[in-house]
């Protein structure tokens, strides 16, 4: 039972720490577009697009790591 709940709050904190990773990446990539299109505003349909595909990829990892929390939940390798 101990097996169990320790994986529980492990993977309670990977996912919030995939999150919070998540959030702050999309702040810092939405922040660093706004800054360039501010200091060249012809620039404006590359750096959005560049914006929007690494924003795909941030938005893909918490998935990425939430597929693995879900193997540690239900198909459980420290359980014998």
């Amino acid at each position: 039972m101990e097996i169990y709940g320790m994986t529980a709050l492990s993977v309670g904190i990977i996912l919030a720490a995939a999150g919070l990773g998540s959030a702050l990446g999309w702040g810092l990539i939405c922040a660093k577009t706004l800054e360039g299109i501010a200091r060249q505003p012809e620039m404006k349909p590359e750096l959005m697009k560049n914006m929007f595909f690494f924003g795909g990829l941030m938005e893909a990892f918490p998935m990425i790591v939430l597929g693995l929390s879900m193997w540690f939940v239900f198909a459980n390798p420290f359980v014998h």
